[in-house]
């Protein structure tokens, strides 16, 4: 568990009067959440701040059972939503789509651009059917404009380098990301699936604001080393998939489920063999979620936000009942003997599979990364 340090009493401090004043541009919320909005506090020790708990917008343009585009106006009532929900960090990609995903939120936030912490994302390709990687500074510069394009917005709030070059190194590219701070196109940089010693060097650089890495129940890997390595720097931690890519919600109990070109379907963990298994896990956090009294779902990511303060997890959906459900998981408080019982309900020797697999090359990527 997160324990408080002296840099996080300052960054307390250096943030109450955002705290405050972001509290009065947000307005009376609506709904059943009136008067309950998510809490803001600060996403590393660089001066971010945001809600507790973000909206990882890949699904509403690719992914996870989309044939086609969510519609726009619902997209449009979602976010929207999760505004009024304190929800103001949204989290994409300029690979995420088609449809463009930045494209799509840019037309939204534009109106209340002050209001929104926009995070997007560089450094992956696409090769034929393989996922490459590319950090050299023309390919970064060149991404970070067709970005700002594509959102509508003069400058990107936290910048990721969604994947490392292992081919340049990370030093050259931080430079380059610290070269867009300074002209105004960027104001914090993030990394995204890095290495302990890789971090090390590039926050040697530049301050680093935040790493995004996954993290739930049933993807632990990360605790090892990078997760250390971020609260010694300060650096906050965005978990992204903190529902297992939707296996922690309980509703995906057979592969049939997944529609033909979603994503998990490439994935180890949810093919019929392996998934079979897993439900065995799950089974068990279903039935600890009924105790408590929430779904499965927010027994999960009250989990992660259990991590500490300096944790902002990045649930997606494309619905505004499950948007409101994982807010409300924020609030739901666990003991001690709680959490101890949840983590031996899921022991990471019980989940089958890997995260990603060798189909689009992903898993070797993200390996290289934590391995150097």
């Amino acid at each position: 568990m997160f324990q408080e340090t002296s840099w996080w009493a300052a960054v307390l401090c250096r943030a109450h009067s955002v705290w405050q004043a972001y509290d009065s541009t947000l307005g009376a919320t609506s709904g059943t959440f009136a008067g309950s909005a998510m809490e803001q506090r600060p996403l590393g020790s660089q001066g971010l701040v945001c809600g507790a708990q973000g909206l990882g917008c890949m699904g509403l343009t690719n992914a996870y059972n989309v044939t086609e585009s969510v519609p726009q106006a619902d997209v449009i009532k979602l976010v929207k939503r999760a505004l009024e929900l304190g929800v103001n960090h949204l989290d994409s990609s300029n690979i995420y789509g088609p449809p463009s995903n930045e494209a799509l939120l840019g037309g939204i936030v534009k109106a209340e651009r002050d209001k929104w912490v926009i995070a997007t994302k560089f450094g992956v390709t696409f090769e034929g059917s393989k996922c490459g990687v590319r950090g050299d500074p023309d390919y970064v510069r060149e991404c970070c404009n067709a970005s700002l394009k594509d959102l509508g917005i003069r400058t990107i709030d936290l910048y990721y380098q969604h994947r490392i070059d292992a081919k340049v190194g990370i030093e050259q590219t931080v430079a380059t990301m610290k070269e867009l701070i300074e002209e105004g196109k960027v104001k914090y940089l993030g990394l995204s699936e890095v290495s302990a010693a890789d971090l090390r060097k590039a926050h040697a650089v530049h301050p680093i604001t935040a790493v995004q890495l996954e993290w739930s129940l049933w993807s632990r890997d990360a605790e090892k080393d990078i997760i250390p390595t971020c609260r010694e720097l300060g650096i906050g931690i965005v978990a992204y998939s903190p529902l297992g890519r939707g296996f922690l919600t309980g509703r995906y109990t057979d592969s049939s489920q997944f529609a033909e070109g979603d994503f998990r379907t490439t994935l180890p963990r949810f093919q019929q063999a392996a998934l079979k298994q897993n439900l065995v896990v799950m089974e068990k956090v279903a039935e600890l979620a009924k105790a408590k009294g929430c779904t499965p779902a927010q027994l999960a990511l009250a989990w992660v936000h259990h991590q500490g303060k300096d944790v902002f997890p990045i649930p997606g959906t494309k619905h505004i009942k499950y948007l409101e459900d994982n807010v409300q998981a924020f609030s739901i408080k666990l003991s001690p003997q709680e959490l101890k019982t949840l983590e031996e309900a899921v022991p990471a020797s019980k989940v089958l599979g890997e995260r990603y697999g060798d189909v689009l090359g992903l898993e070797r990527l993200s390996q290289e990364n934590y391995d150097r």
